[in-house]
């Protein structure tokens, strides 16, 4: 049965919040950090903290999620618990201060997205096409923040950055309260399965498209302040990036019904090899920068939309949110924090050789995604 617009709009609503969130820490955090006086090595240590709880932490808590059929409390108390920590980072000093709250922060919050992803799916009975126009509201979240953000970081004001967090993690936990309650127990004899080499095949996908975002996550805001560009402008990239995003989700039913979703997995992987190799080495050149931006459609875009169907059909009903978190500990955790610690490294050689260590991480995001056009997914 189709999701009702009630729910629809509750859920867009939650992607929102969350995303503004996670957009005012991808693009303004690093400046941030660096207006703290941590150096690059630093940045890079506590920019990795999340990803790396994210190897372990969700798949946890989507345990304990199957276990309790708790999904939305569980997402509550993860938001709850981001805004505490984001209110306190002010008043800590250093590096292992900061990175300190940070790390508290991410085993804690670890929870609220893939559980969220679970809990839309579900709710979309089987229509996962229906995804991206729910979806693409995080987005809009995204660049509402972007945009306002560039404009504080060209004034200069870039240390109210925590308590911008704050709000957006208040708010993300309050809508989560109304999100749809998980209504899929567990049967009694339910036993956990095998990974299929299928399943493994996309995690490890999953894995090394991560990786290859590491350095634009990293330290894309700082590559182009070095190169000269003003804070309008690279908000409005980071904006441009995002706006082909929705653009895609808007899209994505009929994507899907047109495409298999290994195809969608492989394309949007190959297309992050030219993204990053782009960024790297002719960022001076804007337009080649504005469509490397614009390729952020498909290398997160319809990738990520295309990797969540994925685990939603190769994953029981009953062990949706154990899917969801699995991919997010394996794909966005591990490959998240192996990315960002591998730009840390490669950024001591320029960003060419950082942008280049994506790139080759996007081809075997590319490699290991072909196992499941042979299995028909």
């Amino acid at each position: 049965m189709p999701v009702s617009f009630g729910s629809d709009a509750r859920l867009a609503a939650f992607y929102f919040a969350f995303f503004a969130w996670v957009g005012i820490g991808t693009a303004y955090f690093p400046p941030y950090l660096a207006e703290r006086g941590l150096d690059a090595a630093q940045i890079a240590w506590v920019l990795a903290l999340p990803p790396l709880a994210r190897i372990v932490a969700p798949t946890a808590w989507g345990w304990i999620a199957d276990r309790t059929q708790a999904q939305r409390a569980i997402v509550v108390f993860s938001c709850a618990t981001g805004a505490v920590c984001f209110a306190c980072l002010p008043a800590v000093q250093g590096f292992s201060g900061i990175a300190s709250l940070v790390a508290i922060s991410a085993v804690f919050s670890a929870a609220a997205l893939p559980l969220v992803e679970a809990i839309t799916l579900g709710a979309l009975a089987g229509q996962s096409g229906r995804y991206g126009p729910i979806r693409l509201w995080g987005s809009v979240g995204f660049i509402a923040v972007v945009l306002s953000g560039g404009v504080f970081l060209e004034a200069g004001v870039v240390g109210i950055l925590p308590f911008a967090i704050f709000a957006c993690a208040v708010t993300a936990a309050g809508i989560g309260c109304t999100l749809p309650a998980s209504r899929v127990p567990a049967p009694a004899h339910a036993r956990q399965a095998p990974m299929s080499s299928t399943a493994a095949a996309l995690l490890l996908s999953a894995f090394f498209v991560a990786v290859s975002h590491g350095t634009l996550y990293t330290f894309f805001t700082l590559h182009l302040q070095h190169l000269g560009y003003s804070g309008t402008l690279i908000g409005f990239l980071w904006t441009l990036g995002v706006l082909a995003e929705i653009v895609v989700f808007f899209y994505l039913p009929a994507l899907f019904r047109r495409h298999a979703l290994s195809t969608i997995l492989m394309a949007s992987a190959a297309l992050g090899v030219i993204r990053f190799q782009v960024i790297g080495w002719a960022s001076d050149w804007l337009v080649l920068l504005l469509v490397a931006q614009v390729l952020h459609a498909a290398t997160f875009g319809s990738y990520h939309a295309a990797a969540v169907a994925a685990v939603h059909r190769l994953f029981a009903p009953h062990a949706q949110a154990r899917g969801q978190t699995l991919f997010s500990s394996l794909g966005y955790g591990a490959g998240g924090a192996a990315g960002a610690l591998a730009a840390g490294w490669a950024w001591h050689f320029g960003p060419g050789a950082a942008f280049t260590v994506s790139s080759l991480a996007a081809l075997a995001g590319l490699l290991f995604a072909y196992p499941l056009k042979r299995a028909g997914l």
